[in-house]
């Protein structure tokens, strides 16, 4: 073994303690839908590290540091790249593709999302553990038109007129389009332009809101600034108005690490509670 595939098989190690995957290392749907399921519900997605003037660095050991090893989340790039890097090590098929979120987006927007496409036996699914409040919980066929079910909600993916592909969530009283994308290869540098948007863009919702998700079983949890809301499917809200129990929302309910005592945090906190609610 080389020192690259060392390294490559100690990350592996890392990322499956995180998330706690005991399963067999194979190239396999079964192990695709085990990691999927068991990611999004370990490693939160979350931006306090872009609110804090943090440059977000998201090339694959800065992405494993932080989410791995550090207790942390992040967004798509982060968690894509650290999840396409396990199932490579694997010895999975995988290619990294570029999509447009078009939910809850009146303007179709820039490609500024990362997915993954692998490939098992000759059939072709679609991975996707850093969305935000709809993460997939399992991978989706790509070459099924019907509605396939995961642990949580219902997806679709129809094929658009002027070509693509356009993913769907079922929420309950209607289908709800979330990102639009091809199969087009995404690039490093397509990521590193789309990072530097959403890190530092003014007209980036991630400059200037606090958000945070999360999958579990059964469940899921999101926050937007002070608004904390629980899908079970059906949604309660609370409105969070102390620093102390955003924290404590934080830590207990997104199961992110955050120093015990550091007043830039509690600030960026205290404006985030501050701002108008949606």
């Amino acid at each position: 073994m080389n020192r690259t595939d060392s390294r490559h098989d100690d990350q592996s190690r890392r990322l499956f303690s995180r998330i706690g995957y005991t399963g067999p290392r194979t190239a396999t749907l079964e192990t695709l839908h085990a990691l999927h399921a068991l990611h999004p519900d370990a490693i939160p997605f979350e931006n306090l590290s872009v609110l804090l003037g943090e440059e977000v660095l998201i090339d694959l050991n800065s992405s494993q540091s932080k989410l791995v090893n550090a207790g942390r989340g992040g967004y798509c790039f982060e968690h894509n790249t650290v999840f396409k890097a396990v199932l490579d090590a694997l010895g999975f098929k995988t290619r990294a593709l570029g999509a447009r979120v078009v939910w809850a987006n009146a303007v179709l927007p820039a490609r500024l999302h990362t997915l993954t496409l692998v490939e098992i036996d000759q059939e072709r699914w679609i991975a996707d553990v850093g969305f935000g409040t709809l993460t997939l919980t399992a991978p989706l066929r790509l070459d099924v038109r019907e509605a396939q079910q995961t642990p949580h909600e219902r997806f679709r993916i129809d094929v658009m007129e002027e070509g693509g592909f356009l993913l769907q969530a079922d929420l309950r009283d209607r289908w709800a389009p979330v990102i639009q994308f091809d199969l087009t290869a995404q690039l490093s540098a397509d990521d590193t332009l789309g990072n530097f948007y959403v890190n530092f863009h003014r007209d980036s919702l991630f400059v200037n809101n606090l958000l945070a998700s999360r999958a579990v079983r059964g469940a899921r949890y999101s926050l937007f600034n002070g608004e904390f809301s629980t899908y079970t499917p059906e949604p309660t809200h609370s409105q969070l108005t102390e620093v102390g129990e955003l924290r404590a929302v934080l830590r207990d309910s997104f199961g992110i690490s955050l120093p015990e005592s550091n007043a830039a945090l509690d600030d960026v906190l205290a404006r985030c509670l501050a701002r108008p609610r949606r």
